[in-house]
């Protein structure tokens, strides 16, 4: 792996004169065109027109016009998020020679601070899955253990920023498509309050689920991006002793180091005082049902003209999931949606006498390649199951969700807490955030 810079490295780098945008950008260029035999992160490297942004980001440096924190930073995109003049391919087959004419909401907002878009990230095609393998652009790999899964179904986003290629990439989360690579990779991943990042212009899995989310080396350039991309305010903690939700026994249905992970941080946070008490969620069998039929009646009826065209440019594992969504009744549908307002009543309700809830990201650590079922805690289950246990749900309600690196008492891969505040809670949830990775870092020295 190449060494992770933060934004903030970055900026001061700029500031000082000691390097340049178009030094930075050329670099991540060529880390990027550099790894991706192995890494398979990106599906289109846009060296020219991210060489361009940096040299109109110096021009504006060089004048005393540099238009704010994000000037000259060198990001990377999923390839769901359209963008003008370059092509997005939504990780398929199906749009491998799509050029959009205008750019996604975020990559306008983007392009407006100044930042400079290096390439578009391979993904799980068109987002349909949490391993990030995909047999057109090829299955992404974790780059800690490159035998081993990053994750999905932003992959290639999270891939990027973990091997410090760029300090931070966009993704899109609908069952945790974000907060999933961003775990088992080692880096900060933040999903939303639904909506309050804008899906123009990004192509739909799952309109009712997607969110678009942010992909960092840290939860302080995760809030600098957002505030960027998203009507944000600024960070706010609680004024009193934190009140932490936790859903009973979730530490007994992970692998033994994500356990023991899990139960450190908690230790450190009760020693700033933290105060916990437990909340019931919906059973989560039936709310993998109602998500997965929202999902596929979604999709297929975003995706159904281009499977009745070219049925067999799609993979397999999309092109059975669309099948499955013919079968599906207009109630099912209808009855499912009903359930999205009784549970985030359900979770408001149940929210309110707490600041934050806190499990673990992932049950698991990467899996290996090719893996199809995952045996932990006495249960073997599919792995996107397995990957998505923890995440999949605050879809559903809405919620933000923020997931961080912290350190494994045994060593190894990494492994991740997630953070869930209630929805609209977004500034306060970068505010726990912080404090919890302030705390990670004191932990770790």
């Amino acid at each position: 792996m190449t060494d992770s810079r933060s934004i903030k490295t970055i900026v001061a780098a700029l500031e000082s004169g000691n390097r340049s945008a178009v030094e930075i950008v050329r670099e991540c260029i060529a880390a990027a065109e550099r790894t991706n035999s192995s890494l398979r992160s990106f599906i289109t490297v846009a060296a020219d027109h991210a060489l361009n942004q940096a040299g109109k980001s110096d021009v504006r440096r060089r004048a005393g016009r540099v238009l704010g924190p994000l000037d000259g930073i060198p990001y990377a995109a999923k390839d769901m998020f359209e963008t003008r003049g370059i092509r997005t391919t939504g990780g398929s087959r199906v749009l491998e020679n799509n050029v959009p004419d205008t750019s996604a909401a975020a990559i306008c907002m983007l392009d407006a601070a100044g930042a400079a878009l290096i390439g578009k990230t391979n993904l799980h095609e068109f987002a349909y899955g949490a391993t990030g393998e995909n047999r057109w652009a090829g299955t992404v790999v974790n780059p800690h253990d490159e035998t081993r899964l990053a994750g999905g179904s932003s992959s290639g986003s999270a891939a990027a920023v973990a091997a410090g290629i760029v300090p931070f990439a966009l993704g899109t989360d609908t069952g945790g498509s974000v907060r999933v690579p961003a775990a088992l990779c080692g880096i900060a991943g933040y999903k939303p309050s639904y909506g309050l990042i804008s899906l123009d212009g990004v192509i739909p899995y799952c309109w009712s689920l997607d969110h678009a989310g942010v992909l960092a080396t840290s939860v302080e350039d995760l809030e600098l991006v957002v505030r960027h991309i998203a009507k944000l305010p600024p960070a706010t903690q609680p004024g009193t002793a934190l009140r932490v939700a936790l859903v009973e026994g979730c530490e007994e249905k992970c692998e033994e180091s994500v356990r023991d992970a899990f139960l450190a941080t908690k230790a450190h946070m009760r020693r700033l005082g933290a105060t916990f008490g437990p909340i019931e969620l919906p059973d989560q069998s039936e709310a993998r049902t109602v998500s997965l039929t929202i999902q596929l009646a979604e999709t297929l009826t975003y995706h159904g003209p281009n499977l009745a065209r070219d049925r067999d440019r799609f993979g397999a594992d999309l092109r059975c999931g669309m099948v499955l969504g013919q079968f599906l009744s207009a109630e099912s549908y209808i009855q499912c949606k009903r359930m999205l307002g009784t549970y985030r009543r359900a979770f408001a309700q149940t929210m309110q006498t707490f600041d934050v809830l806190l499990t673990p990201a992932c049950p698991i650590t990467a899996p290996q390649v090719g893996t199809v079922d995952v045996g932990f805690a006495g249960q073997t289950i599919p792995v996107g199951n397995a990957l998505t246990l923890f995440t999949s749900f605050f879809n559903l309600v809405g919620a933000p969700a923020l997931v961080l690196p912290v350190s494994s008492p045994g060593g190894g891969l990494p492994v991740a807490v997630q953070i869930v505040g209630s929805p609209g809670s977004d500034a306060q949830l970068f505010g726990i955030a912080l404090i919890l990775e302030n705390l990670c870092k004191v932990c770790k020295s």
